[in-house]
């Protein structure tokens, strides 16, 4: 099993430390498994992967992110975390908007990872497109992530609307969606230099 580094175990520690809190009387179980389940999966998935593609530093602390996001809402549900709650009058908000940071983040950060994995396994060879292409992925993630949601709602009725966390707004799946495509075109505009230099010294390294 290749050793994993130092940075990448503090990463892993925080991840878990974030994960065991969240899984400490939850505001409600079912909707507690309902969020943190895809970050686990994608915990399995890195696991099984690291040895084969090991990705950068950059691209792995965004995930802990992406994962500590999901824990925090899985332990209040989306509708009631209170720091959200707290800035609602400040901003004149009328509801809680940390599912919107969900989404931003559901955007940003996919981003970032197919665009590393498009890069370093040179999938497409205009490179051009890749831009668009990565906007794309990240929008069917987050159209698919929102189909979840509704089957969800099918399948468990009452029990899916903290999982849901529309909080009465019609338009929720669609601002989710805009939220997601908005940040993925932000994460390429602001990261993809810093993307390639961590690519770059990362295969520098495995290299040598």
């Amino acid at each position: 099993m290749k050793k994993i580094l130092p940075s990448h175990l503090t990463l892993l520690g925080i991840v878990a430390i974030v994960l065991a809190w969240s899984a400490w009387q939850p505001y409600d179980r079912l909707t507690w498994w309902l969020e943190v389940l895809p970050a686990l999966a994608a915990l399995a998935v890195l696991f099984a992967t690291y040895r084969r593609f090991e990705f950068t530093t950059l691209t792995y602390t965004l995930i802990a992110l992406h994962m500590c996001v999901l824990f925090v809402g899985g332990h209040y549900t989306y509708a009631r975390v209170p720091l959200f709650d707290w800035l609602r009058p400040i901003f004149g908000w009328h509801r809680n908007h940390y599912d919107r940071l969900g989404h931003i983040v559901q955007g940003f950060v996919p981003a970032i990872v197919t665009r590393e994995v498009f890069v370093r396994l040179q999938i497409l060879r205009k490179t051009g497109w890749q831009p668009f292409l990565v906007v794309c992925v990240c929008l069917a993630i987050s159209a698919f992530y929102e189909l979840i949601e509704w089957w969800t709602a099918l399948a468990s009725g009452d029990a899916a609307i903290s999982f849901l966390g529309t909080q009465g707004d019609p338009w929720d799946t669609q601002e989710d969606m805009f939220c997601a495509l908005l940040s993925a075109i932000a994460a390429i505009a602001l990261l993809s230099r810093v993307q390639d230099r961590a690519i770059n010294r990362l295969v520098t390294h495995t290299s040598s």
